[in-house]
C-alpha cells in the first residue's frame, strides 16, 4: 500500500516543523513549502493526495489559492490551518472550496484524524478516465488504452503515465516524477525514471500511440496530443 502524500503550505517555522514530524510519524508523507509561490509550483509538478493550506502567508492568501484549484476543477482535498476563527472566516473559507478547517492553536493527534478522514473520503468529481488524444487512462482501474485496445502496464509506468496525463501539455521534470510516484523514503536508483519512461513509451508505440510522449532535453518529459 502506497503511502499517502501530502503537502503543507505554512510559513512560520516551528509551527511547520512539528506539523510535518508529528504527521511523519503517523505514516504520512509530508512535503512542506512556506510561500503560496512554491507551494502553487509544488502542485504543479507532483501528485498530492491533500492539501494542508495556511491563510495568512507572506506572499499572499492562501484563499486565492483554493479558488484557482476549484477554478481549474482541481479536487484535491483542502485541510485549511488557520488563526481566523470567526464564524465568517470558517464559512468564507469553506465556500471558497476547502473541505475542512482547523483552528490554530490545534493538538496533533487532532489534525493527523482529520487527516485520516478526509483521505477516506471518495474524491468527488474527479475525472476517472484521463484522455489525450486516442490515448486515455482510467484512474479507477489503472488501465491505459489507445483507441480501444488495453495496453498492459506496471504498477510503476502506470503512475508515470498517469502524473503525465494529469498535466497533459506541461513539461514535468524527472525529480517531479520521481516525487510523485516513488513513495516516501522509497530506494530509487539514479536512472529509474528514465528506464520507466523508456518502457513507458516504447509499450506506447507498440500500441500505436506514437509522438504523444516526449524527451525535452534537458528539462523533462510530457504527452501531448498529436497535431492535427
Amino acid at each position: 500500500m502506497s503511502t499517502m502524500r501530502l503537502l503543507l503550505i505554512e510559513d512560520n517555522e516551528r509551527l511547520g516543523q512539528l506539523i510535518r514530524d508529528g504527521l511523519t510519524k503517523n505514516g504520512l508523507a509530508v512535503d512542506w513549502q512556506q510561500t503560496l509561490e512554491d507551494g502553487e509550483a509544488t502542485l504543479e509538478a507532483a501528485a498530492f493526495d491533500l492539501l494542508l493550506l495556511d491563510l495568512g502567508l507572506p506572499d499572499g492568501d492562501g484563499l486565492d489559492l483554493i479558488r484557482r484549484l476549484r477554478r481549474a476543477s482541481d479536487t484535491i482535498p483542502i485541510l485549511v490551518l488557520t488563526a481566523r476563527g470567526g464564524l465568517r472566516d470558517r464559512i468564507t473559507g469553506l465556500d471558497a472550496g476547502a473541505d475542512d478547517y482547523l483552528i490554530k492553536p490545534f493538538d496533533i493527534s487532532e489534525l493527523s484524524a482529520r487527516c485520516r478522514a478526509l483521505l477516506r473520503r471518495p474524491v468527488q468529481g474527479l475525472t476517472p478516465v484521463l484522455s489525450v488524444g486516442k490515448l486515455t487512462f482510467d484512474t479507477s482501474s489503472r488501465q491505459a488504452a489507445y483507441d480501444g485496445a488495453q495496453i498492459e502496464l506496471s504498477r510503476r509506468e502506470a503512475g508515470l503515465l498517469e502524473v503525465l496525463m494529469r498535466r497533459a501539455g506541461a513539461v514535468l521534470t524527472k525529480q517531479a516524477l520521481e516525487d510523485a510516484v516513488y513513495d516516501f523514503n522509497e530506494p530509487v536508483t539514479p536512472n529509474a525514471v528514465e528506464v520507466g519512461i523508456s518502457r513507458l513509451r516504447r509499450k506506447l508505440d507498440d500500441a500505436g500511440a506514437k509522438d504523444l510522449l516526449h524527451n525535452v532535453r534537458g528539462v523533462g518529459y510530457i504527452v501531448k496530443a498529436k497535431r492535427a
